[in-house]
């Protein structure tokens, strides 16, 4: 599983130009997966995300989590996350699960994320053509590959 993690003032996504998830001050999760990735992938990076100090303290120093911080969190399913560019100039998405077995998996993790942080997880809809749209707040953005972790 990877993610791409950004810090947002406010954070949107929409179909078909229907904002169909929106956030305020919090995280923008942009998530893929591999056909092989497990509960433990999910739970690991879940937590990961929610106990990441990415938001200032009172001394101005990233020190709180977004839960601390009083944060949200949008998802957004990404299969791109999983391109690969070794060959030629066209990517190659095999690594990335297919629809029938990220869907599940990108549920499983809302609802995980959703625990965590103790309210609902907003998110786009999945294998939609999405428009995100959103203030990066900092600039703050964060990878993370649950089968690299660094």
């Amino acid at each position: 599983m990877r993610v791409v993690i950004q810090r947002v003032k406010e954070a949107s996504v929409a179909v078909d130009r229907q904002i169909c998830g929106k956030i305020e001050s919090g995280l923008l999760v942009l998530a893929g997966f591999e056909a092989d990735d497990s509960a433990a992938d999910l739970d690991w990076m879940a937590g990961k995300i929610i106990r990441l100090r990415l938001f200032a303290d009172e001394n101005g120093v990233m020190n709180r989590s977004v839960v601390e911080a009083g944060g949200e969190i949008l998802a957004v399913s990404q299969f791109t996350l999983y391109a690969s560019v070794k060959k030629g100039n066209r990517p190659s998405w095999n690594r990335a699960a297919r629809g029938d077995v990220s869907q599940p998996l990108f549920e499983q993790f809302v609802a995980k994320l959703s625990a965590d942080l103790g309210r609902p997880v907003a998110t786009g809809i999945f294998g939609a053509d999405m428009a995100v749209s959103l203030v990066n707040d900092g600039p703050v953005t964060v990878t993370i590959d649950s089968k690299a972790p660094e």
